[in-house]
């Protein structure tokens, strides 16, 4: 995590000093470029920044969508009395900043209320893990949880209150293809190829039907099975077969090049044994490199144009769209997870995790307060022609990122002095 949030730090620097340079003009024709693509009667036009924040972000919320299901399934949201402090923490962590913005825009900017509310993942667990083994695990599993949360509750807030107006002949297509990833599942498919067709599907009809096409890929992620494609209580008798023939058909004298029976062989045996890893963990292995090196650092590079030249810097920094997003993420954050913890664990509804103190929790709501990626997504969904608006979105997003992860960094290597106990 410190290794991509760095990388998307470097790319959001750059995008800073390239937005306040001569070559902004260039820079910015270049993204704006638009790409034509026609088959038989259709044509289809995109600009290269739509390309980026409506195709590549989809596989980023596939990717994120993945994670909540394996999370579901075998990880912290699988036991709902453990995960529910978390999740409850990350409500509150969601709605404080939300107010709070609204009452600086009580007269004004009402719809860019979700945009302090996100937490970036690889950012703020970037961040925690530079304290290395000093963080107790119940921390590291906390924030992970709430972090989770919080994304699935900022992928309804996009579903719900950010799209158009939609199209029902493209939602009802968009419907279908869902039927059709559902049934694959529930009839067993564990081939990667027809989930990837069917998304790439979901994401046109999402996108012709107004809502936000993005969000194709976290319905993709919940489609995709979670089981192994063998039975794998006969595996260990089943390769005990295979063995001795593998072993009767092999030949140390002859080049492999020449053992076709044997080849044959273990190709039968490589095509079973690739299915025993479950569909969902062969997605998350494909795509986690490119998403995380390529498209977060790709994003961070087009949408962090935060340009200065020529802005009234008192006007910037007294609007209320500014202050309501820097104050949202670094006093609504901390509020709103500490204090929805707090009432948990006095009203006996919850537990602290084991080694975590109340000082911990302080500093995870305030690196709560590193919001980036879905922030930036936001705010361009929340202010669609309004420039002012979303530059002064973005001058927050980046301040208040930067503030609460220089402030969360400096108190939790405060608290967590000392290395985690052993037996973590």
């Amino acid at each position: 995590f410190a290794v991509i949030a760095a990388i998307m730090l470097a790319a959001a620097i750059v995008a800073l000093v390239i937005a306040n340079s001569p070559f902004f003009e260039p820079f910015e024709e270049f993204w704006h470029t638009h790409v034509v693509v026609g088959v038989g009667g259709f044509i289809g036009e995109m600009s290269l920044a739509h390309i980026i924040n409506d195709i590549f972000m989809a596989v980023f919320f596939l990717l994120v969508g993945l994670e909540i299901k394996y999370e579901m399934t075998v990880g912290e949201l699988k036991n709902p009395r453990q995960a529910m402090l978390p999740m409850l923490a990350a409500v509150g962590g969601v709605v404080v900043p939300a107010c709070i913005y609204l009452i600086f825009n009580h007269a004004g900017a009402h719809n860019g209320w979700a945009i302090p509310m996100a937490t970036d993942i690889a950012f703020a667990l970037g961040v925690l893990s530079l304290l290395g083994n000093r963080v107790p695990n119940g921390v590291r599993v906390f924030f992970s949880t709430l972090a989770i949360a919080d994304d699935l509750i900022s992928i309804a807030a996009i579903a719900i209150f950010y799209g158009q107006s939609p199209n029902p002949f493209w939602l009802g297509a968009a419907a279908l293809v869902t039927c059709a990833l559902v049934w694959l599942n529930k009839t067993q498919h564990y081939r990667l190829a027809p989930y990837s067709v069917l998304g790439l599907l979901l994401w046109f009809c999402m996108f012709r039907s107004g809502v936000h096409a993005t969000l194709a890929g976290v319905i993709l992620a919940f489609t995709i099975p979670a089981k192994c494609g063998v039975k794998l209580d006969s595996l260990t008798d089943w390769l005990g077969e295979c063995l001795p023939l593998l072993d009767d058909r092999y030949d140390d004298e002859a080049h492999i090049l020449g053992q076709h029976d044997f080849t044959v062989s273990t190709t039968r045996v490589e095509r079973v044994m690739h299915r025993v890893t479950p569909p969902l963990i062969r997605m998350e292995r494909l795509i986690s490199t490119p998403v995380n090196f390529v498209i977060l650092p790709i994003f961070a590079f087009v949408n962090a144009q935060v340009r200065l030249v020529g802005v009234d810097m008192s006007t910037l920094l007294t609007d209320p769209v500014t202050l309501g997003v820097y104050f949202g993420m670094l006093l609504g954050k901390p509020i709103g997870i500490f204090g929805m913890t707090f009432a948990l664990v006095k009203f006996r509804v919850c537990e602290l995790p084991h080694n975590v103190n109340w000082h911990m929790i302080a500093g995870v709501g305030i690196l709560g307060g590193i919001g980036f990626t879905m922030s930036i997504l936001i705010s361009g969904l929340a202010f669609p022609t309004a420039q002012f608006e979303v530059l002064a979105a973005k001058a927050a997003i980046l301040a208040g990122s930067v503030t609460a992860a220089v402030l969360g960094m400096i108190y939790m290597s405060v608290v967590c002095k000392h290395p985690a106990p052993k037996d973590e």
